[in-house]
């Protein structure tokens, strides 16, 4: 039975109480849909890029911007892997949405596949390990620790995730979720996609913190401005079986709900700021933009349609919007239409 030694410290408890203050502030903020809608594709993309730059990945933010756009049919592997954590992620937040989700094993496993796909062998792919793994000092490259042997870790991921079913009512869910987040990376359940799927793991459960702007989080980005601390904190050192009774969560919980803070700040800075430029739009523009968060593009039919504005004026809006790097203008003469950029 996994039972996790930790403790609330007074840093762990000021931080539990800074997260709950800032989720109530996020919550009663007034955000124009747009805005929700560009922040929620920003922060998809911020997730891919800094989740995948943890576990090596070396491409700049800018190309992993690229490709989504872009969508190549023949990619790499590094562009593959932030491709495999996109729809991984977007797959996470679908499903937590709906009321009847629950931690099991077999979400796990299909993250594990989705963030894997066609970058290990297929008997690697949404399966738990059948052989030693070794975790290595990232810059070193000694060994720094022993995992479990594979013959345990479907005992230990099924303790675990029962830990976490048994006590969703008992204990606040950001100490849940920190626990399951070092736990699952102490297992290493899986010969890779480790770090990647318990991250993913991780942003379900920290969907129970009650944020109604959870599209818009990137907790991996904390990790990544910092990827050795972010080892030397989530990871354990030695032979697990001589360890494995003294692990102490504590400091580790710290660390976690600093990064939560880090992440909701940044998302509160985020939305004060596009808001502000969203209230010096005209009331015309704001109708454009209205229309094509609904649409998905504009054209100038459609723009006559909705508005009393005369048709000089209209192609001066649409161009205007184009010159403020708001629209971007797609096809040619009568097929030309308008979308955000």
């Amino acid at each position: 039975m996994f039972t996790p030694n930790y403790h609330i410290s007074a840093r762990f408890l000021a931080n539990a109480k800074r997260i709950a203050s800032l989720v109530t502030e996020l919550n009663h903020l007034t955000v124009p849909q747009l805005i929700l809608f560009e922040l929620a594709e920003d922060a998809r993309v911020l997730s891919s890029h800094t989740s995948t730059r943890i576990e090596g990945n070396p491409l700049p933010l800018t190309e992993v911007k690229k490709i989504f756009k872009q969508k190549p049919e023949n990619v790499r592997d590094s562009e593959r892997e932030v491709l495999n954590y996109n729809d991984a992620l977007r797959q996470v937040q679908a499903q937590i949405q709906e009321p009847s989700w629950e931690l099991t094993l077999e979400f796990i496993l299909h993250i594990q596949q989705v963030v894997t796909h066609e970058l290990v062998p297929p008997h690697q792919c949404g399966r738990l390990r059948a052989e030693p793994v070794v975790v290595y000092e990232p810059v070193s490259r000694e060994v720094a620790f022993l995992p479990p042997d594979h013959q345990d870790v479907a005992d230990l991921l099924t303790e675990l995730i029962q830990f976490i079913s048994d006590n969703q009512n008992e204990i606040d869910p950001l100490i849940l979720a920190g626990i399951f987040h070092k736990q699952f990376v102490i297992i290493h359940p899986f010969a890779d996609g480790n770090g990647r799927t318990a991250r993913l793991v991780t942003m379900a459960l920290l969907a129970s913190l009650g944020l109604n702007f959870f599209t818009l989080f990137s907790f991996e980005n904390y990790y990544n401005l910092n990827t050795s601390r972010y080892f030397q904190q989530v990871g354990a050192y030695g032979n697990y079986y001589e360890i494995a009774g003294s692990i102490d969560f504590t400091l580790w919980l710290e660390y976690f709900s600093d990064g939560i803070i880090d992440e909701l700040l940044r998302v509160e800075a985020e939305i004060t700021q596009r808001s502000r430029a969203y209230q010096q739009l005209k009331p015309h523009e704001t109708k454009i933009l209205d229309f094509i968060q609904t649409h998905g593009f504009i054209t100038n039919q459609q723009y006559q349609e909705i508005t009393t504005r005369a048709k000089a004026t209209r192609s001066k809006d649409l161009r205007q919007l184009v010159e403020k790097g708001i629209l971007e203008r797609k096809g040619k003469g009568k097929a030309t239409y308008y979308v955000i950029k």
